[in-house]
């Protein structure tokens, strides 16, 4: 791997201009697994400066060679498969099963993905005699989040690069590892100088100095809420288009004639995917008052039943938690379950048994939840569980649009035309009806608080395009 404290600007591995190193912790020993250098403002005008000057003979190249440099990065992908799995493990904590299948498999089909999509894409059309075109909107800031950190990396760059744009990618700096593969592997693919460019660096800094640099078109960040909000308002100044895919605390509605062995089993093990730590998890999950007892035992009995520890074992479903700082908050979460009166299922406080090292915490269920109870509101980004009661659909709708998030909501019932009925009423980007799997080209992203925009297929490319009108075009 390239020395991990340079950064990736103008097609070379350059020095950063300060001095402030930062360790990368692997989460399941807490020990130092690597150290990057955090950027400073200085390196995102390199940068900025740098894709500007890339952008006009890049946005001018054929949709057939944007295609085909996005293949030659799934090339590059696959060949280092490996590597990048074993990175997004030690840097995150994800078992590796699970960043091989799931997160690496996810960052291929981005860019294959993207690349089909930009293929068959037509930007052009005639509206009588003016013309629609679309075309790239320019240089994008880039800024991604620990928790998915090569797939909301390729969720971005895949559809900048289709559609003509210039990049500067700022990866989370507690998971940067297998950005730096990623910044290998689209260097070796031939992407032209100033095209892709990579800093490390903090949000405060960095984050804020790609928000608010005059020539930057476009500010792409995937995060909290709270950090959404202030990249919007860095961005404000110079008026450009902000794309945020933020929060969610997702409702799990199962209706009374589903099979609750099969889609609680599945709610509590989609809730906990990732330790808990995406942000569309179907973390509050609504069921009919008479079920309740019946749903939190097989709600118990799957979350007792899932292996935690070690990440590069092979059994292993979930492993640790991404840092100090995200169990503290998780614990922090918890108490609030215990003090506003839930009852606690199983989990609770502290590391599972037996693991005294790492930043591990126990798959955790309470049950007899309201829904202004803390753990009901507020992203907890830990694998916990909210069993709320409803009396009926009308009530189960309106427990699952009460929240200020809106990225995803789940249906469940023994009756496909029952389940869509109930998804229509759900606000939210994305209803997945009967355990539905998921899609790498539907669109991707929220209502409310949960952003704005859509990543993925057609929606996803069309977010990193402006639309222009020629009038005149042919003769009236």
């Amino acid at each position: 791997m390239t020395e991990p404290k340079k950064f990736y600007i103008d097609g070379e591995w350059v020095n950063p201009m300060s001095c402030r190193d930062f360790d990368v912790v692997n989460p399941a020993t807490e020990e130092v697994y690597a150290q990057i250098r955090l950027g400073s403002s200085e390196d995102v005008d390199r940068a900025a400066k740098a894709a500007r000057s890339a952008f006009e003979s890049y946005s001018n190249t054929s949709r057939a060679y944007r295609a085909d440099l996005l293949m030659r990065i799934v090339d590059g992908l696959k060949a280092r498969f490996d590597d990048i799995a074993e990175a997004i493990t030690a840097e995150m904590g994800a078992p590796l099963w699970f960043s091989r299948d799931v997160q690496t498999a996810a960052t291929i089909d981005h860019f294959a993905e993207m690349a089909k999509v930009i293929r068959s894409y037509e930007p052009d059309h005639l509206q009588g005699g003016t013309l629609i075109t679309r075309e790239a909107i320019g240089v994008c800031s880039l800024i991604t989040p620990w928790n998915w950190p090569l797939n909301q990396i390729a969720a971005k760059v895949a559809p900048a690069l289709a559609a003509g744009c210039t990049v500067i990618v700022k990866p989370s700096e507690i998971a940067p590892m297998s950005a730096i593969l990623l910044t290998e592997i689209i260097d070796r693919a031939g992407c032209p100088k100033g095209v892709f460019n990579l800093i490390n660096g903090d949000g405060p800094e960095v984050g804020h100095a790609m928000s608010v640099h005059p020539e930057v078109d476009m500010v792409s960040f995937t995060g909290s809420t709270k950090a959404g909000i202030a990249v919007a308002k860095a961005a404000a100044d110079t008026v450009k288009r902000v794309h945020q895919e933020l929060g969610g605390k997702s409702a799990n509605i199962i209706l009374p004639d589903s099979d609750l062995d099969r889609y609680v089993t599945s709610g509590v093990l989609r809730a906990f995917t990732n330790t808990g730590q995406s942000c569309q998890a179907p973390t509050r999950m609504l069921v009919h008052r008479s079920q309740i007892a019946e749903v939190a035992e097989i709600a118990k009995r799957t979350a007792q039943g899932i292996k935690v520890g070690n990440p590069l074992a092979h059994d292993t479903r979930l492993g640790p938690l991404v840092s100090a700082a995200q169990y503290e908050r998780v614990q922090t979460l918890i108490s609030a379950g215990l003090a506003d009166g839930a009852s606690l299922v199983c989990g609770g406080l502290g590391r599972p048994e037996g693991l005294n090292r790492g930043f591990y915490a126990k798959p955790t269920v309470f049950s007899d939840v309201t829904n202004d109870m803390t753990i009901a509101r507020e992203e907890i980004f830990g694998p916990v569980l909210a069993i709320i009661p409803f009396e009926d659909e009308d009530e189960a709708v309106k427990i699952a649009n009460d929240s200020v998030y809106g990225l995803a909501g789940y249906v469940n019932s023994g009756s496909l035309e029952r389940a869509r009925k109930v998804g229509a009423r759900i606000r939210a980007g994305r209803v997945y009806l009967n355990d539905a799997k998921h899609d790498v080209i539907a669109p991707f992203g929220g209502y409310k608080q949960s952003g704005n925009g859509r990543e993925c297929g057609v929606f996803g490319l069309e977010d990193y395009l402006e639309v222009k009108a020629v009038l005149g075009y042919e003769p009236a």
